[in-house]
């Protein structure tokens, strides 16, 4: 039987609905004439690295070295979006109504769930879908709410947003917020150094423990699953209503590095899939760890979820526990981006993520071998692969960052000047990039006197 709109959001999430279809085209069948195809690049081979930057449309006249910002979408997602579109433009009503309200085994965003799901290591009832790293830390800091006495620990590192996202929540709700410096330069990084200074810092009232996976401002990669063996032991001898909760901002690992989500050990990982997971722009996703969602009181209506529109039209409050489709920001999205993430998780499972962590490793490692060796550039990102990721933060001796991205760029090289208090030069390989462009980014560094 077909469920109305009245009635979309009856059956649980979960993968079980999905079936072995899981990454298969979306599309309804209702859907007219497919776009046209982009007949710009051959089928994937993601055993060559050839293959795989041929799938994207990017500018040859440049070296594309900024690859943490906002990605450039590989054929496979650029087709999801394209034939989405068509069809909303051809029937808007039907195709939203078929593929998000009528059957619960038809709503595409529950198939979003599942892909994400699989590569997060977690379930798909783990995970609420937002539209960028920010909104999913918003949501976190906006739902759990601290106690007067009570505080967030986080540090110096962080980027604007999430910092921004706990002060907000902060002066909504109260409590406080303490930082702490993880480390002064690259040669101070290590686990030990770095679960000892959290270890120091954290108090009785330390309620929330925030933390960044990779500091955009100087390339730092934490060892997250450490500091969160850390946060396990000392939560043994806390009540509940004071257990420390350990938040992440995980954007910059999250489809780069080959570790799951799910085994960092982490209580709340906020991620945008618009990086390096290559997804559709405005989309992300927040994961918790299960039975941590009840701890957030959700802070925009939902489209996803039963009990709290069945609670609306009961004119009563929603019952039970919050769950992940509940935080899902409502209202009308970009659905042909967020339903596109699926072949972004896809186009990663064909390449591999371990052979993805592997190039963006060899690459960044590439790059930081050739600045370590010229005498005017400081390297702030640590030369161990187990420290860093896809970032890779320096200053040169003389000169601006500002004016070091221009020359840079003059020279038909995208690279970009951090915006912290400190700037620093910033240079991301990924992918889409050969050990030639790193040599061709390496040779302009040297001119500089």
């Amino acid at each position: 039987m077909s469920l109305g709109r009245r009635d979309f959001m009856g059956a649980s999430v979960g993968a079980t609905l999905i079936g072995g279809g899981m990454f298969a085209s979306v599309v309804n069948a209702q859907v007219g004439q497919a776009p046209a195809k982009d007949e710009t690049v051959t089928t994937l081979d993601p055993a060559d690295w050839a293959s795989v930057r041929a799938q994207f449309k990017l500018s040859p006249e440049f070296v594309h070295i900024s690859n943490f910002f906002l990605a450039s979408n590989p054929k496979p997602v650029r087709d999801a979006m394209a034939r989405h579109r068509q069809a909303f433009d051809e029937n808007p009503y039907t195709y939203l109504e078929d593929n998000m309200f009528a059957k619960p085994e038809d709503m595409v965003w529950r198939k979003v769930c599942a892909a994400a799901a699989e590569y997060t290591g977690g379930r798909a009832e783990d995970i609420a879908l937002t539209t960028s790293t920010t909104q999913g830390l918003a949501m976190i800091y906006n739902g759990l709410k601290l106690r007067p006495d009570q505080e967030i620990l986080t540090t110096h590192h962080e980027w604007y947003t999430h910092d921004e996202a706990m002060r907000l929540a902060v002066v909504k709700w109260g409590g406080s917020i303490r930082r702490i410096d993880l480390y002064e330069g690259p040669e101070d990084v290590s686990v030990d150094a770095i679960v000892a200074r959290i270890e120091a810092a954290i108090k009785p009232s330390t309620r929330i423990l925030a933390m960044t996976w990779v500091h955009s401002g100087t390339g730092v990669r934490l060892p997250l699953k450490d500091i969160g063996a850390l946060v396990t032991r000392l939560n043994r001898d806390r009540a509940e209503a004071d257990q420390i909760i350990y938040v992440i901002d995980g954007v910059h690992g999250f489809g780069c590095s080959e570790a799951q989500v799910a085994s960092l050990g982490c209580d709340f990982f906020s991620a945008g899939t618009h990086k390096w997971i290559l997804g559709p722009h405005g989309t992300g996703l927040v994961w918790a760890r299960e039975g941590q969602w009840a701890q957030i009181t959700p802070t925009i209506p939902t489209i996803m979820a039963a009990e709290p529109s069945n609670a609306w039209r009961q004119q009563r409050d929603p019952q039970g526990e919050t769950q992940a489709a509940w935080v899902s920001p409502g209202g009308f999205l970009a659905f042909e981006n967020q339903w596109g993430v699926i072949e972004a998780f896809e186009f990663a499972k064909k390449i591999g993520r371990k052979r993805i962590a592997d190039r963006v490793a060899e690459l960044n490692g590439q790059l930081k071998e050739g600045l370590a060796k010229l005498p005017n550039v400081h390297l702030h990102t640590p030369r161990s692969a187990e420290f860093s990721a896809g970032i890779v933060c320096c200053d040169v001796k003389g000169w601006t960052p500002k004016d070091v991205v221009a020359k840079l760029k003059a020279q038909k090289i995208i690279a970009s000047a951090t915006p912290y208090r400190h700037s620093t030069v910033r240079f991301s390989a990924g992918i889409i990039n050969t050990p030639e462009d790193i040599e061709k980014t390496l040779k302009v560094m040297r001119t500089f006197a």
